[in-house]
């Protein structure tokens, strides 16, 4: 069971819950199955998510994008990295022992040391899963309305490139 495609941790972790609990009701989930929530670091907090493990969530997921301040505000995130550091630390102590990390790669501005310092932090923090993506620019963001009127270069298509093999290389690794 995936409970994504935003940020669910913008509700109340009870609500949250009560909403699991309605899913285990509806329909038959196999005992043992992994029930993920994706998370932006700046909506947990310890309550929350000791509330999300006793309500089954065994995978967490945490859209942590980078950890570079400068890139996080560019793509206009709510946390910075001090924050998404606390949120990793929180889910450990709260006892998530599947934790899964979002990266972002191809941001304006960004460059091969900043992603290759990103990866090489991620990997510090021993995440069961990292996932990285190429930015997308999504029509009608701030982000795509500056790319389009010229005001913010998008990341060039070779240094995407050179990001995308540096992690399928260094995460292999």
């Amino acid at each position: 069971l995936f409970c994504g495609g935003g940020t669910p941790t913008c509700l109340p972790a009870g609500a949250l819950k009560m909403i699991l609990d309605e899913l285990r009701y509806s329909f038959s989930l196999m005992a043992g199955c992994e029930i993920t929530v994706e998370a932006n670091p700046g909506t947990v907090d310890a309550a929350g998510l000791e509330t999300l493990l006793k309500a089954g969530v065994n995978r967490l997921s945490l859209g942590v994008q980078s950890f570079n301040d400068g890139l996080l505000c560019m793509l206009g995130r709510i946390h910075n990295t001090a924050q998404a550091l606390e949120a990793v630390s929180l889910a450990r102590t709260a006892g998530f022992a599947n934790l899964n990390l979002d990266f972002i790669f191809g941001i304006p501005g960004q460059t091969l040391s900043d992603w290759q310092d990103t990866l090489a932090q991620a990997a510090a923090l021993g995440p069961e899963h990292i996932a990285a993506y190429g930015l997308q620019l999504e029509e009608g963001t701030p982000l795509a309305q500056g790319v389009g009127r010229g005001e913010i270069c998008a990341c060039p298509e070779d240094l995407e490139l050179m990001m995308y093999r540096h992690a399928v290389e260094y995460l292999n690794a």
